[in-house]
């Protein structure tokens, strides 16, 4: 008997220190490293968000990329707590930065590099991810192969920035090497005493794939200063290929407001 819990105890303390080595922080300092996303940090080895390590996020529509950009702001707004500044790589910028105020992101802490080519968006964030003084770098691109994430991954295994790929293309969605692969959509808001108008923004989001972790779904809503975990017993959103809807005002005023001017 007591050589089994001594194996049992052997192969826990290998794991953790494999978690470790790959960056994630262990469960003695994961309360402080929360970043506000409730059950959805359980999902992560430890129950703490990785930083230091590259997400993917899909966005198959205008609408889910509205969506990925509200509720990934509200996660830059956490990461930025501690000092630091942001780069958004693109080629076809759409984003209106005064617009991420109303995720608590500084738009005066955001540096927005537009390049013409695909290609050049994975060079830049390669280089940014080196320099330790980002909080965060995103990139908007089409597509990323196995030996492009992997570039990625060993940028940020010194310099510990993390790194956020916005996926606009999924028709060849292949084995990479970041950390989670999420997927975000909108759901109806929610208005109190019945004032008419546009309440807080609310999200399904989707870990489709976590390292180490544990896929699952969950509910969140924006409260204006923090996110709040919502029940389960809302509809689930019909995705827009077209036209939006009142539901996706709210993040589609990151793009629409910049176009207006």
């Amino acid at each position: 008997m007591e050589q089994a819990i001594s194996k049992t105890t052997i192969v826990n303390q290998l794991q953790q220190s494999i978690l470790q080595w790959q960056g994630f922080a262990p469960p003695t300092i994961n309360a402080s490293k929360r970043i506000g996303l409730g059950d959805l940090e359980t999902a992560f080895p430890n129950g703490v968000f990785p930083t230091g390590s590259i997400h993917e996020m899909l966005c198959s529509t205008r609408e889910h990329t509205a969506a990925t950009t509200g509720l990934l702001c509200g996660i830059l707004a956490s990461l930025m707590k501690n000092g630091g500044v942001c780069l958004w790589i693109s080629t076809n910028r759409r984003l209106f930065p005064p617009a991420l105020d109303h995720f608590s992101a500084a738009p005066e802490k955001f540096i927005f590099i537009d390049v013409e080519r695909e290609k050049d968006v994975l060079w830049v964030m390669e280089e940014t991810l080196k320099c330790d003084g980002l909080a965060a770098v995103i990139a908007e691109i089409r597509q990323i192969t196995f030996a492009q994430s992997r570039r990625l991954q060993l940028a940020v295994e010194n310099s510990k920035v993390t790194g956020f790929l916005l996926r606009t293309d999924l028709k060849k969605l292949t084995t990479n090497v970041c950390v989670a692969r999420w997927q975000v959509s909108s759901l109806p808001s929610v208005l109190e005493d019945d004032i008419p108008g546009v309440g807080y923004p609310r999200w399904q989001v989707e870990l489709l794939r976590v390292r180490n972790g544990l896929p699952g779904k969950w509910q969140l809503q924006w409260t204006g200063n923090g996110f709040m975990a919502i029940g389960q017993d809302i509809a689930e959103p019909t995705l827009i290929t077209q036209h939006p809807n009142k539901e996706t005002a709210v993040e589609l005023d990151l793009f629409e407001t910049r176009q207006a001017g």
